[in-house]
């Protein structure tokens, strides 16, 4: 169609994938827009590819990608996005700005530093931020960017907070019983994740939780399962599964698992940080101070969820973080992932034709609640939650 409007999706891992792919909703049913995706070479983009093709997305090799214009481009993280020959929107692939990188040639806030901001001196045509809060840290970083920022809210956050009321339509899909409680082990990547303690920790959930009354999901950030392998992740994790430890693949979403959930268990992650949205108990397996950004959420949640001994019963623990819980203190983090509740999609969708130079469509951009998790979750009679 002539004068067709083009998007390229910037997909370096499986998470910016799964973030940008959420926020092309907004452009749904406008046959005024073309998406196509792109896959730049990545550390922990080797599953990519398969990604895409399974969604059954157009995929345009990077090479050729960079040679070609684009109307606008969309992009989780910074690298090689300065080749780009398209005005580039960047977002940040997860919640809130939780890490810090302590290497000295590049310290900081990561996603606010300024080689993250204007990857190889090029600004991009507009940065999302999911809170004002964000706008201290950037200006101290790269103040020339401050006027290019726009607080939009975030995406999952959002998605979350409506698919909320789902809650026991998830747990039915997962195969709980009434009066199952479900425990789901969150992980984040890097040396100091839960995913480093997991070899003294999965034989304890199986040990000492009662087979008749808890089942157990585990969520490792896809960065853990690109840089180990799937093959050696599943070896790992083999006998863990046989007994009744679900694994949720990379590719899948697993936020409705996340709503399921009795308690979690997790680390300085996203994921835990979004478990703060939910009803559920947090404990913590890993909260390293030196990998949290002080001024974040995730700081906040380190002093107010307990820490998981590694010595006291775990049924212990889990009915302690239980009698301790104040939806009210959970409450007041989960606030800090974004001061846009419930609006992303509406200002994400301002932003985005805009820049298209596009009129937006006539009805109300809306936040659909998540699917259930996939069929093929549901575990066989008497075994644990497989997914």
């Amino acid at each position: 169609m002539l004068g067709r409007k083009t998007v390229l999706t910037v997909a370096h891992t499986i998470t910016y994938a799964k973030r940008l792919v959420d926020i092309l909703s907004l452009v749904d049913d406008d046959f005024r827009v073309q998406v196509a995706f792109t896959a730049p070479p990545h550390v922990f983009g080797d599953e990519v590819p398969r990604f895409l093709d399974r969604l059954g997305c157009a995929v345009l090799p990077w090479e050729e990608a960079v040679r070609m214009p684009f109307d606008v481009a969309v992009a989780a993280g910074p690298k090689g996005v300065e080749r780009l020959r398209a005005p580039l929107i960047t977002l940040p692939h997860g919640a809130a700005y939780l890490k810090v990188v302590t290497a000295p040639a590049e310290p900081g806030v990561a996603g606010l530093r300024r080689q993250d901001v204007a990857p190889g001196g090029r600004l991009p045509a507009a940065i999302v931020l999911p809170h004002h809060a964000d706008l201290a840290e950037l200006a101290r970083n790269c103040p020339e960017a401050v006027p290019l920022a726009r607080v939009v809210g975030d995406p999952v956050y959002d998605r979350m907070s409506v698919s909320l009321p789902l809650r026991a339509r998830y747990r039915q899909a997962l195969g709980l019983r009434d009066g199952e409680k479900l425990v789901v082990v969150s992980s984040t990547w890097g040396a100091r994740s839960s995913f480093g303690r997991f070899e003294a920790l999965l034989p304890r959930l199986l040990s000492e939780l009662p087979g008749d009354e808890y089942r157990c999901v585990v969520l490792a950030h896809p960065n853990v399962w690109s840089g180990h392998g799937a093959w050696q992740i599943r070896t790992w994790l083999k006998r863990c599964a046989r007994l009744g430890i679900g694994l949720l693949p990379p590719e899948e979403d697993w936020r409705s698992v996340l709503i399921a959930a009795d308690w979690i268990i997790g680390d300085h992650g996203s994921v835990t940080l979004y478990g703060t949205l939910t009803p559920a108990p947090i404990l913590l397996a890993s909260s390293p101070a030196a990998d949290i950004n002080p001024a974040s959420p995730a700081a906040a949640l380190a002093l107010t969820a307990p820490a998981l001994s590694p010595v006291h019963p775990l049924v212990d623990q889990l009915q302690y973080a239980a009698a301790e819980y104040r939806r009210e203190e959970y409450a007041a983090i989960s606030a800090r992932i974004t001061s846009e509740p419930g609006r992303f999609h509406r200002n994400m969708r301002r932003l985005l034709y805009r820049t298209l130079g596009l009129g937006q469509p006539a009805h109300v951009p809306v936040t659909a609640p998540l699917p259930v998790p996939p069929p093929a979750s549901r575990p066989a009679a008497g075994q644990g939650v497989a997914v």
